[in-house]
């Protein structure tokens, strides 16, 4: 019944070997640079490359132009929030120039009744 073979030392360091062959052809039987499918390879690992950075600086620009808008309407907000200030401030003087001339009228009218009431006298 038993049909398991144990394997000996012998077997175990043959089997051993040649997978260390088999591991050493593999990397012996590398192609050379010039080869076809290596310049294969690298040819298609340069037109990655080259969409990435194709894609990075499309991004950038993307990223300046994004900037530059919003600095655009920084700039219009900054000049609108000056001149509602302008207007806001001309509006305050003409109330004060108003104010003023108020206080010159009243100040004349109440001279005028001074004046009345001396000449009475």
């Amino acid at each position: 019944m038993n049909g398991y073979k144990q394997n000996t030392f012998n077997d175990r360091a043959s089997a051993s070997a040649k997978a260390k062959m088999a591991l050493l052809e593999k990397f012996r039987s590398k192609p050379a640079p010039d080869d076809p499918e290596v310049l294969a390879r690298q040819a298609e690992r340069q037109a990655i490359i080259e969409a990435r950075e194709a894609r990075a600086a499309e991004r950038k620009r993307a990223k300046e132009a994004e900037a530059a808008e919003q600095a655009r309407l920084e700039a219009l907000k900054i000049e609108e929030q000056k001149r509602l200030e302008a207007e806001a401030a001309a509006a305050k003087l003409e109330e004060a120039r108003k104010a003023a001339e108020a206080a010159k009228a009243a100040k004349a009218a109440r001279d005028a009744r001074y004046a009345a009431r001396k000449a009475r006298r």
